[in-house]
């Protein structure tokens, strides 16, 4: 009795069975729709949807993220520290508010370095094991065209001059940022000027910007006096972003007459032989008090 079969029993156990092959079919369907390419339209929407959706957040909460890298590419003759350091303080973030911040103001010291087309700021999530961690891609463009010219004609109509002035630029030349520049300036009291300069935005192990010249100047006073001047100098100079700048200048002038033909020898009040020497020192800032000395001029 026991072994016997009950035919009611076998219909009551075929609807269950129909239910769980339709709920494997509905589940086949489900993912068979999910690995269809989805249209442009449609990842459109998820896109606006996901951006909206993050900018809700931001605007509501602190959301959380590291920096786990920064990965810096395209730049094929600017060095990597150069970079690095105009970036600096990006990997300190500890929220996406403070990394969006720290990114516009890398992203506008990068242009201001003016040796690149574009720079562009990234983020490509970090490692699976490490949650809420960002990598940040900089692409990097490099100027096609490092070279670079201007050429202008000025006039004074009250002292009835003019001055012609030239100057060449070659950007990145050794790839620390730096910008070269030569220039030549020509006027109508025959003064002539002649100048060689570098910029560098920073040098390795410091922050400060520097800049050296090298200067002749060659002009002829006979239209008021008897001489002619050439001065030739050299210059360089720390810039300070905080502090005061600390520069230093040397030159060597010469003065010639021309009109020196009854008479070559010696004298005080005329003199054709010797040399001067002067030294001028100046310190600024001595004291933090505006009411006390600020400055030491020797």
């Amino acid at each position: 009795m026991e072994n016997s079969s009950n035919p009611n029993n076998v219909k009551t156990q075929r609807p269950i069975e129909d239910e769980d092959i339709d709920e494997q079919e509905d589940e086949e369907e489900e993912e068979e729709e999910d690995d269809l390419p989805q249209s442009p339209l449609a990842r459109l929407r998820e896109q606006k949807f996901k951006l909206e959706t993050l900018s809700r957040r931001l605007s509501s909460e602190l959301v959380p993220i590291r920096v786990h890298d920064v990965i810096i590419r395209g730049n094929t003759i600017t060095k990597d520290w150069v970079i690095e350091a105009e970036i600096k303080g990006i990997e300190d973030v500890s929220t996406m508010q403070e990394l969006i911040r720290a990114s516009e103001i890398a992203l506008a010291r990068l242009q201001n370095l003016g040796v690149f087309e574009s720079s562009k700021l990234s983020l490509e999530p970090g490692p699976v094991e490490l949650p809420n961690t960002a990598n940040v891609v900089i692409d990097i463009v490099e100027a096609a065209n490092k070279i670079s010219g201007e050429f202008g004609v000025y006039t004074k109509p009250a002292t009835s001059s003019w001055t012609a002035e030239g100057t060449l630029k070659y950007k990145n030349l050794l790839g620390y940022g730096d910008l070269w520049d030569a220039s030549l300036a020509y006027g109508a009291n025959q003064a002539t000027e002649v100048s060689l300069g570098l910029y560098a935005p920073r040098l390795k192990g410091t922050s400060n910007p520097v800049v050296a010249r090298l200067s002749m100047l060659s002009q002829d006073w006979q239209e008021f006096s008897s001489y002619k001047e050439q001065l030739l100098g050299m210059s360089l100079g720390l810039i300070s972003t905080k502090h005061h700048d600390l520069a230093y200048t040397l030159g060597w002038r010469t003065l010639t007459d021309p009109l020196q033909m009854a008479s070559r020898r010696n004298s005080p009040i005329r003199p054709t032989k010797g040399h001067a020497f002067v030294s001028t020192t100046h310190l600024g800032g001595l004291t933090p008090d505006n009411r006390s000395l600020r400055f030491l001029r020797q």
